[in-house]
């Protein structure tokens, strides 16, 4: 795991925290020292704080999305400005305002590294479409979309495509749903594992990454309610 922050204070003590919890942790200083060690090592996951000298965090994560679909958490100390917008737009996948508790860190990347080994049950039959089906088990073909459930793959007119652990995860949401709409606090507790009432924007944001590699009109919006895909 990879901790970029600045306040030296901070990273310490999130560093004794984690460890204390059995994790495996690098740190950073600044953004570019942390994209460094990110090209140089393999990572389960980052902890990238907004700001940082250098190279902030969320051209960190615009960095990192180049090249890789590694969960990312973003830390921010304005949890109602434009950071947490701009650095779910940028691929993170969920963030954590701070000062952060350390069981509710703790329980972002716990859900954050279930998600990256995420594995849905297999599908019993598979779908008719005209989509060549995938290497997989279990097939969902909804249009010029298919979904190799068993190989984790998606793609789009037959080409692949690649999503976020978050992204896939949500898309697989929709998929077992198909035509339903789901609210987003539904959508919160499938996918983020949110316990609590969280922040909608982090379904929003990530809806709209997604309509962006499948198409705007696959997944369509319910206002008032939620989302729901079409078949």
């Amino acid at each position: 795991m990879l901790l970029v922050e600045d306040d030296d204070l901070m990273r310490r003590s999130f560093a004794v925290a984690l460890e204390r919890y059995g994790y495996e942790l690098r740190v950073a200083a600044d953004g570019l020292a942390g994209l460094e060690l990110f090209r140089e090592e393999s990572f389960d996951l980052l902890i990238l704080d907004v700001m940082l000298p250098g190279l902030d965090g969320i051209g960190l994560c615009r960095r990192v999305r180049e090249t890789s679909l590694v969960p990312v958490l973003m830390m921010s100390a304005r949890g109602d400005g434009l950071d947490v917008v701009a650095g779910l737009e940028a691929g993170a996948d969920d963030y954590v305002v701070k000062p952060v508790d350390t069981y509710v860190l703790v329980a972002r990347i716990r859900s954050l590294l279930r998600r990256a080994t995420y594995a849905p049950a297999p599908v019993a039959e598979r779908a008719v479409g005209d989509v060549p089906p995938p290497s997989g088990e279990g097939l969902l073909v909804f249009g010029d979309l298919a979904i190799d459930t068993g190989g984790l793959e998606v793609l789009v007119s037959g080409s692949p495509v690649a999503l976020t652990p978050t992204e896939l995860k949500l898309l697989l949401e929709f998929a077992a749903h198909p035509g339903i709409v789901l609210e987003r606090h539904t959508l919160l507790r499938n996918v983020w594992e949110y316990g609590w009432d969280g922040d909608s924007r982090v379904v929003d944001l990530c809806v709209q990454r997604l309509r962006r590699k499948l198409g705007r009109d696959r997944i369509e919006t319910v206002r008032g309610f939620g989302y729901k895909l079409r078949r």
